[in-house]
């Protein structure tokens, strides 16, 4: 049985516990796939103030975390798990940016993974050089810690993990699993206020259907992001139908 071993680094520990406690993480966590240590980097300062922050040698604005309370939290994490191989990632503006792909990894490796959740203006660059593996960002814009980014990343990870959701199969047919956006979904009532779902969807022909869920694919990533076209995994029938959807937009009257 595969499961993932997430370590949290932060500042902010009740940022991180709520999420853990709802929806598929909680499920993920009750069925013993998924393990995550929240841990308050505060608890390995060594003044009576707890103090983990200071400001930046040679002046500027902001405040730097010091390495002193994170050295600390790595070498009690190590203690606890002796001979435990880990993955150390910080979650930093200036990492590389998180996709399906990495996810994908990360669900099934086999490490223990550090998530080290940056907070101020920076973290000591000592902290980087000597303890982390990989920088991590979800997107070109700064959030105010690192919190949320690592949901994101154990979020995405987990939900892999066989036995986490319900299908198995869903977690792939979801936007990105196959380097497509999803089709579109439609539920009960069959029509709504004039709008009706897609006969072929009412038909029960599952070979039509699955070819219409296809070309839909095809047709939302080709409008709404064009650019994951040029690394998806297309088939010479997906590339004629895309040659047709380019005509139709085109000219929508054919």
């Amino acid at each position: 049985m595969r499961k993932l071993n997430f370590e949290v680094l932060t500042l902010f520990p009740g940022l991180i516990e709520g999420p853990l406690n709802e929806s598929i993480l909680k499920r993920g966590r009750e069925k013993g796939l998924l393990n995550v240590t929240v841990r308050n980097i505060r608890d390995y300062t060594g003044d009576k103030h707890r103090t983990a922050d200071d400001s930046p040698y040679g002046g500027g604005a902001g405040m730097v975390l010091k390495p002193e309370p994170i050295f600390r939290a790595f070498e009690a994490l190590k203690a606890e798990h002796p001979g435990e191989e880990l993955l150390s990632i910080l979650l930093s503006p200036q990492g590389r940016i998180f996709d399906q792909k990495r996810a994908e990894g990360l669900s099934g490796e086999k490490r223990r993974i550090v998530l080290l959740c940056g907070h101020y203006e920076a973290i000591d660059e000592r902290v980087i050089g000597s303890l982390i593996d990989e920088e991590l960002s979800i997107g070109d814009y700064v959030l105010t810690g690192g919190e949320i980014a690592a949901l994101v990343v154990i979020d995405a990870a987990a939900r892999l993990l066989p036995g986490v959701l319900g299908d198995e199969e869903s977690a792939y047919r979801d936007s990105f699993g196959e380097g497509l956006l999803d089709h579109p979904h439609y539920t009960r009532p069959a029509e709504f206020r004039g709008m009706r779902v897609p006969d072929v969807l009412l038909g029960g022909n599952h070979a039509e259907i699955e070819k219409w869920r296809r070309r839909e694919a095809l047709r939302a990533t080709l409008i709404k992001r064009p650019d994951l076209l040029e690394t998806a995994d297309l088939m010479d029938e997906d590339r004629k139908i895309l040659e047709e959807l380019k005509r139709e937009i085109r000219n929508p009257n054919i």
